[in-house]
C-alpha cells in the first residue's frame, strides 16, 4: 500500500440459495439519479438517490442519505473504473468531523491489519489483527485519552476476524474467534489479557481457507442473547459466480446458525454476497442484523451495499439478482422463479461504500436518541470514479425499525480525490460509553466520546 507522509493529526468536533429455497459541501444541483431536500421536521439535509449523491464531497455529520430500489440505474450505465485510494499517514491534512458535542481522540496506533474490534464486558478492547494473525487486547485510558497498555492475547492464528464473548452477559467464560475455515475458542474471564490455555476447535468445516473455495475470507459470529444460538456469516467464493459453479457456494453467501458447541448447523438466510459483520439487536433474543458488500463490475452506481435484519428463510438475490429485482447480466434467464423471492434490505448504502463492521450503541454516554442505534464502518470505495464511503454512519431505529435513511456521523478521512487518512473497518461500543473505531490504512484505533459541548 502506497503511503505518503503528513504531520500528526488531532481530530475534534466540529447463495446456497437453491438449497435454502428447494451539510458539508453539498452538490449544488440534483442529478439524473440523485437529489437533495431539507427535512422540514429537523432542518437536516436528506440526499436522495445514487450517482453524485454518493460522492464523498457531500459528506458531513448530520447529512442523511436515502436510497430506494427505484433509484438504481441499469447495469453498465457507467464504466467500471479501478480507483484505489492512496493512504497517507494521519496528520494535519484535515480535521475529522463529528456532530456538535462529540470529540475524537487517537486511542492506539501501530496495529497491523486491524479489522474487527470488540468491547469486552470489563471494558478492554479486543482487536483482530487479521494481517498479523493475532488478537490484541487494548486496556485502559491514560489522562490524554490514549490506550494505557496492550497485550497479545493469542497469536499464530489464520486471518482471525470475528470475536464474540460467551455466554453473553457480564461474566463470559470463553472468547470465540472466527477464522476463514474454523471457529476456535479460548477460556476467558474478565481481565484476561493473554490466553490461559490453548485454543479449542469448535468447527473446522467452514467453506473457505484450507477447506477450499477461496473468495471472501471474513467470518463474523455472534450469539443470541440467551446463549443458545451461535450465528456465523460466510461470504461467497467469488464476485458474481463468474465460473458458473453454484456448488462452490453451498453454505456460503449466507448466515448460518449453530449451537455454541458447533453442532446442529442450520441455514438462516441466503443470497448475501458478502455478509461481513453480524450482530444481535439489543432487547431481542435473536434478531440478527448484517452488513453486506454487493458485487462489482456493473458500474459506478450499481448495485448498493446494504444493512439489514436477517429473517429466517430470507433470500437477498445473489448471484442471480440484486436489490430492485435487477438480474445479473452474466446469469440472465437462469432462475426466473427466484426474482419475486428477493427481499428488499432495511437500509441501502451508496454503491461500493464497502460496508464493514456494524455495532449497536449499548452505552449511556451519548444522548438518549442514540441509544441502541446502529453504527457502521464504511471502508470506502476502490472501484468508483469518485470516492464513496470511508466514514462512520449511523442508522436510527425507532422501535427497532429503520426509516431506510442513514446519517453521516464521523467524516473527514477523505482529504482529496486520491488521498485518505484511514479506511474504517471496525467499530464497537465500549463499556465507558464511547465508540471505538478501527481502521486498517494506518493501523489505528480512535475513540469517539460525547462531551456535551463543542471543542
Amino acid at each position: 500500500m502506497n503511503k505518503r507522509s503528513f504531520k500528526s493529526l488531532t481530530a475534534s468536533v466540529s447463495v446456497p440459495v437453491l438449497l435454502a429455497l428447494s451539510a458539508g459541501a453539498l452538490f449544488s444541483a440534483a442529478t439524473a439519479h440523485g437529489g437533495m431536500s431539507p427535512d422540514s421536521s429537523q432542518g437536516q439535509t436528506v440526499i436522495k438517490g445514487v450517482g453524485e449523491a454518493g460522492d464523498y464531497t457531500n459528506d458531513a455529520p448530520g447529512v442523511r442519505h436515502l436510497i430506494r430500489p427505484s433509484d438504481l440505474p441499469a447495469p453498465y450505465a457507467t464504466p467500471n473504473i479501478p480507483n484505489n485510494p492512496q493512504v497517507v499517514t494521519h496528520g494535519e491534512a484535515g480535521a475529522l468531523k463529528v456532530p456538535a458535542g462529540f470529540s475524537v481522540t487517537l486511542y492506539a496506533e501501530g496495529l497491523r491489519g486491524p479489522r474487527i474490534v470488540k468491547g469486552a464486558p470489563n471494558g478492554d478492547i479486543f482487536v483482530a489483527e487479521s494481517g498479523a494473525g493475532r488478537i490484541t487486547v487494548l486496556h485502559g485510558i491514560t489522562a490524554d485519552g490514549k490506550c494505557a497498555s496492550r497485550t497479545v492475547f493469542a497469536q499464530d492464528l489464520s486471518q482471525p476476524f470475528g470475536i464474540a464473548f460467551y455466554p453473553p452477559g457480564p461474566n463470559p467464560t470463553y472468547v470465540y474467534i472466527a477464522e476463514p475455515d474454523t471457529i476456535i475458542r479460548f477460556p476467558y474471564k474478565n481481565g484476561d489479557t493473554t490466553a490461559s490455555a490453548a485454543a479449542e476447535t469448535v468447527i473446522d468445516t467452514i467453506p473457505g481457507g484450507k477447506n477450499g473455495g477461496g473468495g471472501h475470507w471474513t467470518r463474523d459470529l455472534c450469539f443470541s442473547s440467551d446463549g443458545k444460538k451461535m450465528f456465523l456469516s460466510v461470504g461467497s467464493h467469488n464476485n458474481a459466480m463468474e465460473d458458473n459453479k453454484p456448488e462452490l457456494d453451498a453454505r456460503r453467501a449466507a448466515v448460518l446458525e449453530f449451537t455454541p458447541d458447533g453442532k446442529n448447523e442450520h441455514v438462516v438466510a441466503t443470497g448475501l454476497r458478502n455478509p461481513v459483520s453480524i450482530a444481535v439487536r439489543p432487547t431481542t433474543k435473536d434478531e440478527v442484523w448484517t452488513t453486506v458488500q454487493e458485487r462489482e463490475s456493473l458500474g459506478d452506481n450499481l448495485p448498493v451495499d446494504f444493512v439489514t435484519r436477517v429473517p429466517e428463510g430470507g433470500f437477498y438475490g445473489w448471484p442471480w439478482y440484486y436489490v430492485s429485482g435487477g438480474e445479473q447480466p452474466t446469469l440472465k434467464g437462469q432462475h426466473p422463479e427466484l426474482r419475486d423471492k428477493v427481499l428488499v434490505p432495511d437500509v441501502l448504502l451508496h454503491p461500493h461504500s464497502a460496508a464493514m463492521q456494524l455495532c449497536f450503541y449499548t452505552g449511556k454516554q451519548f444522548p438518549k436518541e442514540y441509544w441502541n442505534d446502529i453504527f457502521v464502518a464504511l471502508r470506502g470505495s476502490s472501484s468508483r470514479k469518485t470516492r464513496s464511503g470511508c466514514k462512520i454512519v449511523r442508522i436510527h431505529l425507532k422501535n427497532g425499525v429503520s426509516s431506510g435513511e442513514y446519517e453521516d456521523f464521523l467524516t473527514g478521512f477523505v482529504i482529496s480525490p486520491t488521498d485518505v487518512t484511514a479506511r474504517p473497518v471496525g467499530i464497537t461500543s465500549g463499556t465507558d460509553g464511547s465508540l471505538y473505531l478501527g481502521e486498517d490504512g494506518n493501523g489505528t484505533i480512535w475513540r469517539v466520546s460525547y462531551t456535551g459541548h463543542s471543542k
